[in-house]
């Protein structure tokens, strides 16, 4: 039977798409984004190994789409009442885009209503696998410089947008654009204003704004990594305001998300 390789498996989440949520974390992603949060989803799709609490673990674990229907299905009835269902994210899950598409198939057969997280930063042909299963695409937009982008995150930015632009033509599902908020990097006022621009090209009337922080940052001590955001100040609560109404007064709706 085909297996995706997963890290891990989050119930009762009410944030990553509506309702209360079953979040599967696919291993495996090629940018490297100093501010992730999930570090040890990076990189190839393989096991990795992290020393957590003097004690030696491995992360991510093989399963076989039965396996993790199975586990997710547990929890129909709260999909059900709430308008919930069930979000593929990672790691990048284009990294994995046929097991993907395979296990959002079996979903969208049950009635799960389901979603997917991602950067697009892969050719078009892989997300097209998963489109006609997926309801919903939570897609991050982060570096609009061309050439910054690649230094910075590695990844090509025409590639994402002839992602973003291929699903927005896609009438059977909802495009929900998300952009971190991360000091000296997205929120720099020549990236905000771009990525402004591009989205009143597209008539984009709403986006999802994602505070930086920095929940993840222990994890690179696992991993024995360096982070290089620990010295970034997050933003404030009238900074982030700052930003929000930039958007709006452009006529993009902005919602924050994560604002504590």
């Amino acid at each position: 039977m085909t297996k995706g390789l997963v890290f891990n498996v989050q119930r009762y989440s009410v944030h990553d798409g509506g309702g209360i949520r079953t979040i599967i974390f696919l291993k495996g992603c090629p940018l490297r984004c100093p501010w992730c949060s999930n570090p040890e989803s990076r990189k190839a799709v393989a096991p990795t190994t992290w020393t957590k609490n003097g004690q030696q673990e491995t992360i991510g674990q093989w399963q076989t789409k039965e396996e993790l229907v199975d586990e997710v299905m547990k929890d129909e009835i709260f999909y059900r009442t709430s308008g919930g269902g069930v979000t593929l994210s990672g790691g990048e899950v284009l990294m994995q885009a046929d097991f993907a598409a395979e296990l959002l198939a079996e979903f969208n057969y049950l009635g799960v209503h389901t979603a997917i997280e991602t950067t697009g930063c892969f050719p078009v042909k892989e997300i097209q696998k998963l489109t006609p299963f997926v309801q919903q695409v939570l897609f991050d937009l982060k570096i609009m410089d061309p050439i910054k982008s690649k230094q910075v995150i590695g990844v090509d930015i025409q590639t994402v947008k002839e992602n973003f632009e291929f699903l927005l033509s896609q009438d059977q599902l909802e495009l929900i654009p998300r952009i971190p908020l991360i000091p000296e990097y997205t929120t720099e006022p020549a990236n905000l204003l771009a990525m402004i621009d591009y989205l009143q090209n597209l008539e984009i009337k709403e986006v999802h704004l994602l505070p930086f922080h920095q929940y993840g940052s222990s994890k690179y001590d696992y991993l024995g990594w360096d982070y290089q955001m620990k010295d970034a100040v997050p933003l404030t609560n009238s900074q982030v305001d700052t930003i929000k109404n930039q958007f709006e007064a452009a006529g993009i709706t902005a919602n924050v998300d994560g604002l504590e």
